[in-house]
């Protein structure tokens, strides 16, 4: 019985992410690293001068003409590269939508309420989703919809940046606010 796999399938490479020492197949390369001098040469003169200094030969930019590689302690190597990678996703900012949910019979008590709601999300960062929703029959309603999504945009003041004006999507009018103002 044959193997059912998806249809992008690619098996998992096993052992090392990069062609180290002598795993690296291109007849010349250039070399790289701290206390070496950066040339093009042969691949058994690299490995000669990375055995002559107790490294490895790694290989960084095999598309590179000729293929790129450093001399470096491999286990050092794969442990800055982490580090970097954790600063670069500790550095991205995550973005947080919350959401709004208004009918069309919405009251002013209730509008008010949500609205002051909406200021602190928006002083927080984070981008809002307003839509009002239509129920059974409330569907007729559709011009109360976007009359109260324009008195939304007119509460929150001139501080705001409508990212998608408001749009029918099936039975909701939906709109994106985020903040014109630095994250506090």
């Amino acid at each position: 019985m044959a193997i059912r796999r998806r249809k992008n399938f690619q098996p998992r490479r096993r052992g090392p992410e990069h062609n180290l020492n002598t795993y690296i197949k291109h007849p010349e390369v250039r070399i790289t690293g701290d206390g070496v001098e950066s040339k093009v040469c042969s691949i058994q003169e690299a490995l000669q001068i990375a055995r002559d200094m107790e490294m490895d030969l790694v290989e960084i930019a095999a598309q590179a003409k000729p293929p790129v590689c450093r001399i470096v302690d491999y286990k050092k190597f794969l442990y800055d590269k982490k580090k970097k990678e954790k600063e670069i996703k500790a550095k991205a900012q995550k973005t947080v939508i919350k959401e709004i949910r208004f009918t069309p019979n919405t009251d002013t008590h209730d509008f008010e309420f949500k609205a002051k709601h909406a200021e602190g999300f928006l002083s927080d960062g984070a981008k809002l989703k307003v839509y009002v929703q239509f129920r059974g029959r409330s569907i007729v309603f559709k011009d109360q919809g976007f009359e109260l999504m324009n008195k939304f945009i007119d509460r929150m003041g001139e501080d705001i940046k409508v990212d998608q004006a408001p749009k029918m999507e099936g039975r909701r009018i939906v709109m994106f606010l985020s903040s014109n103002k630095a994250k506090k």
